[in-house]
């Protein structure tokens, strides 16, 4: 049993409660509610536990290993599992990425513009003009075999065509990524890439890199299994896999005959469909950093917010199932950090305060 939890039982005190209260202070929408449904073992037999050698830091604190960052990227690959350093990948889009002097021109820290943060690890999007670029186990959508499709947060967009070249990473920063942009993107008049909103009510990225470390790739799958489970049992669709949004959301924003004013508002209203759909997409990536607090989760929303979890077990995903992702109210005890997540006026983390 971590000490932490050990000493709360045998002194009676709550080590959660100051970061409940500084997180509430900040318009962070918290629950109280315990991380496990369960025991550990599952006297139930409903969850597969991590095995016995799992070992983890249970101790240390969590909230602020996470860095600030603008955007973040997930590139398909169709693999759980890549080079310990994506970019070494000789050919591959991240590596295309991280030769783009444009995207490490773009890694300048801006911290409310006097050098201090009320909580590190908590950070908005203006903060940071870094980009952040995974590898995911998606599969590309695109009809040529060097086309890629990214995910783009937390701008809860899918961009298709993206080439596997320098070019092709030129053209993502310019129409999607550059910090400069807004969330309708470049609204470039010359680009062959397709961008659509993502059509789920979250998306879980789930960190799966085991040639940087063992733990992560045993974790993920298990975590994957046990939040298709949870998610199903509470009536959601859970997908792994992405179908051509043509089949269901029609043309691409860069093909409707629009204005950039026109295409936000119709950026907010499939934004504003997607939090009801009651679908979850769910993704293995590449290193997210902290793999001594496997297993890893980001979760993302169709409101802008990413939250950071840390040793997440398949027995806390029944509660983060219910708290984070259906009530949108974070688990103190399991955050790193997150983006976007102040939302003053608002009850919950899938509630619109402005888009």
């Amino acid at each position: 049993m971590p000490l932490r939890r050990l000493a709360s039982l045998l002194f009676g005190y709550n080590d959660v409660d100051p970061i409940c209260s500084t997180l509430t202070s900040l318009d962070v929408p918290v629950s109280s509610a315990d991380c496990r449904s369960c025991s550990d073992p599952c006297d139930l037999g409903h969850h597969d536990p991590f095995p016995k050698r799992f070992q983890i830091d249970w101790d240390s604190e969590m909230l602020g290993t996470v860095k600030p960052y603008h955007r973040q990227i997930v590139i398909s690959t169709g693999k759980s599992d890549w080079e310990r350093d994506i970019t070494d990948n000789a050919g591959s889009l991240a590596a295309a990425m991280s030769d783009s002097s444009s995207t490490q021109a773009s890694g300048k820290t801006r911290v409310n513009g006097k050098g201090t943060r009320p909580v590190t690890g908590l950070f908005h999007t203006s903060d940071s003009g870094r980009i952040s670029v995974l590898n995911g186990s998606h599969r590309t959508i695109c009809q040529e075999d060097d086309h890629e499709t990214v995910l783009v947060f937390p701008d809860f967009k899918m961009v298709s065509e993206v080439r596997r070249s320098p070019l092709g990473a030129q053209d993502l920063w310019d129409n999607a990524v550059n910090p400069e942009l807004d969330r309708k993107g470049g609204f470039l008049e010359k680009t062959s890439l397709k961008t659509w909103v993502l059509p789920y009510s979250c998306v879980i990225l789930i960190c799966s890199h085991k040639k940087r470390d063992n733990r992560c790739g045993i974790a993920a799958p298990k975590l994957e299994h046990a939040f298709i489970k949870s998610l199903e049992a509470q009536g959601w669709d859970a997908d792994t896999e992405m179908e051509h949004p043509s089949h269901t959301m029609g043309l691409a924003l860069e093909d409707l005959p629009i204005t950039p004013e026109e295409r936000e508002e119709n950026m907010t209203a499939q934004l504003k469909d997607s939090i009801e759909s009651k679908r979850a997409l769910i993704i293995k990536v590449s290193h997210v950093g902290g793999h001594k607090y496997a297993g890893n989760c980001i979760i993302y929303t169709p409101t802008g917010t990413g939250v950071w979890y840390g040793r997440v077990t398949p027995h806390d995903v029944d509660s983060v199932v219910e708290n984070t992702i259906i009530k949108g109210l974070v688990l103190p005890p399991l955050l790193r950090g997150g983006l976007n997540l102040s939302r003053p006026n608002c009850k919950s983390l899938n509630q619109v305060n402005d888009w």
